[in-house]
């Protein structure tokens, strides 16, 4: 019995096949955590959304901003982008399935020592504090006024935390610490702009995950997101985001072992094109 995680997949899904075969995954005895962003701007969205239904005894993911993103458009709450891939999930006739089956997703996992997000937690968050805002984010996106959250998901404000912040803003604010986060002021706000390299980044930025007095380092968090990033296994952190989309791998770590395997992408997608 072998426990791997697997990065950002965004429907690179012939790369999960290949990886998977790579590893000799097993869906009798293994597990796998997928760090979220399973869908969009690669070619097989939807294969890869009906995979993780179908294994979802032995597979387990936690929502990325484009599985959000997915949700919204579903539901007439989301603008669709140029580089969306989501078509397909949605003229599906079992779309409306997926969808459900989508929305009630994790936004974290923990089992053990180890805990799953798609982007990070925020520094001055307990692992306890954390499962509990994710709590209430899986609370509104499973319960009837879903549509409405949707409506309101989109937007970098506030920019900080602030335990005092309720309704939407409060939702607004954790979703997008878990989905989005990746460069932080020393404040601890969230820079949505900054997406390079650790080496890059301006002296008034740092990671996440290199914040001072980080309150959840008695577990090793294990996220995707940063592409850019590259693996990392540093700082109680694993990043596995390597950029599989966009021509470069796709990573999965045996949490046991800590050995990785990967396999090159087919074919890599300019991302340069999608911001002229």
């Amino acid at each position: 019995m072998a426990h791997y995680a697997i990065g950002d997949i965004q429907g690179c899904f012939d790369e999960l096949t290949a990886l998977l075969g790579k590893i000799g995954f097993n869906h009798g005895t293994d597990t796998l955590w997928l760090t979220g962003d399973i869908v969009n701007r690669g070619p097989k969205s939807l294969e890869v959304l009906q995979f993780c239904m179908e294994h979802e005894n032995s597979v387990q993911i936690v929502l990325g901003n484009h599985d959000l993103h997915l949700l919204a458009v579903g539901c007439g709450e989301g603008a669709p982008k140029r580089s969306d891939t989501i078509e397909p999930i949605l003229k599906h006739p079992d779309g409306r399935k997926m969808l459900d089956w989508l929305r009630a997703q994790p936004l974290l996992i923990r089992e053990g020592s180890r805990v799953m997000v798609h982007a990070g937690i925020l520094p001055q968050w307990r692992i306890a504090k954390a499962e509990s805002l994710a709590g209430e984010a899986e609370a509104e996106l499973r319960g009837k006024k879903y549509v409405k959250f949707f409506s309101k998901m989109y937007g970098n404000k506030p920019s900080a935390w602030d335990e005092g912040l309720e309704g939407y803003a409060r939702l607004r604010f954790i979703v997008n610490a878990f989905t989005r986060m990746r460069a932080l002021t020393f404040k601890n706000e969230l820079d949505f702009d900054y997406k390079s390299t650790v080496k890059k980044m301006p002296l008034y930025l740092r990671p996440w995950f290199k914040a001072p007095d980080r309150q959840n380092l008695d577990h090793t968090i294990i996220f995707g997101h940063w592409s850019s990033l590259g693996y990392t296994n540093a700082d109680n952190v694993i990043s596995l985001d390597t950029g599989a989309l966009w021509g470069g791998q796709l990573t999965a770590v045996n949490l046991e072992t800590e050995e990785i395997t990967q396999v090159q992408a087919a074919n890599g997608i300019d991302w340069k094109s999608f911001t002229k």
